[in-house]
């Protein structure tokens, strides 16, 4: 029986540990083969020597494992290496059909005291990378589909994180590039849907190098799996890059532990109209004020609270 990826080309980025090392061998489990892209800096804050190592070390493992696979070590956010990229899977394996976004990094600071330098290069990686990669592939996927006449197969799939969803005090960089992700995701969906693409966006909550302080509280259990291994998330990344979920296009979905919500987009929690012309301050001081009068504080994120979420993860 053939495998749900069979034929398929993949690239993962920031594959070449954590999240992405799960999802890149989970994609070759399917039956794809993978592009493993990683810049292979070895300091959560992008910092450090880029190294083809941890990309050529999965890429190995895929391989060993009976699977197709090749090492790409270029930085995403750079617009000519993501052009780079996309062109290594065409070159190598003739088309490309699934974009898997993950690569990031850390530079945590309360906003009174984030550098202007903190807030650009978290925003450079995140958001401008997820930028980079699927501009050149939705390039590929349009000619592709225009010289065929038809719609062609093409599946994105990128990486939020709760810190959009509740917030994150220490992580305004992070949380706004994240954000940006979701607003990326939908408009990608939108304008690509017609071709046969789809794209979709998930929020993970994994223990990896990025997170390793977020869970520091929570240890590894001494038996049985770990709910916060990245090995949870992979499957329904797996899925998302699949035929099969052809019919889910721009979508948000936290995932984490053997759990997977599916995120509403955001709903009117209440509604004011004027008696007048136009609003007067007084007018909107007795509506608004007392509408929020007795509400204590951090309900606005009830909703998020309830399905146990908090910041953390991707």
């Amino acid at each position: 029986m053939a495998l749900p990826l069979e034929g398929l080309t993949a690239i993962v980025t920031g594959a070449g540990r954590g999240l992405g090392r799960a999802e890149a061998l989970e994609l070759a489990r399917l039956g794809a083969a993978v592009v493993v892209n990683d810049y292979g800096q070895p300091g959560r804050d992008g910092s450090g020597q880029a190294s083809a190592g941890p990309a050529e070390e999965v890429a190995a493992e895929i391989r060993a494992a009976g699977g197709t696979a090749v090492a790409h070590t270029g930085d995403v956010a750079d617009h000519a290496e993501a052009r780079a990229l996309v062109e290594s899977a065409l070159e190598e394996f003739g088309k490309l059909d699934i974009l898997v976004n993950n690569a990031g990094i850390l530079r945590d600071r309360m906003i009174f005291s984030m550098s202007e330098e903190e807030w650009d290069s978290v925003v450079r990686v995140h958001l401008k990378g997820h930028f980079n990669t699927s501009h050149f592939a939705s390039v590929h996927w349009r000619q592709r589909s225009k010289a065929a006449g038809r719609p062609v197969y093409g599946r994105i799939v990128n990486t939020s994180s709760e810190a959009f969803l509740a917030g994150s005090a220490g992580q305004p960089n992070y949380a706004a590039a994240k954000g940006g992700i979701v607003g990326l995701t939908t408009s990608t969906a939108l304008a690509l849907a017609k071709y046969g693409v789809t794209a979709n966006v998930i929020c993970p909550r994994a223990r990896t190098r990025m997170t390793e302080d977020v869970f520091a509280g929570l240890a590894r259990p001494e038996a049985g799996p770990d709910p916060l291994a990245p090995e949870h998330v992979a499957p329904l990344v797996g899925y998302l890059a699949s035929p099969a979920a052809a019919r889910v296009n721009g979508q948000l979905l936290v995932v984490h532990g053997g759990m997977v919500a599916i995120v509403e987009r955001p709903r009117v929690a209440a509604k004011f109209d004027t008696k007048q012309d136009v609003f007067t301050y007084d007018e909107l001081d007795a509506l608004l004020t007392a509408h929020y009068a007795d509400r204590p504080d951090g309900e606005t994120f009830a909703a998020v609270e309830v399905l146990g979420l908090r910041h953390g993860g991707g």
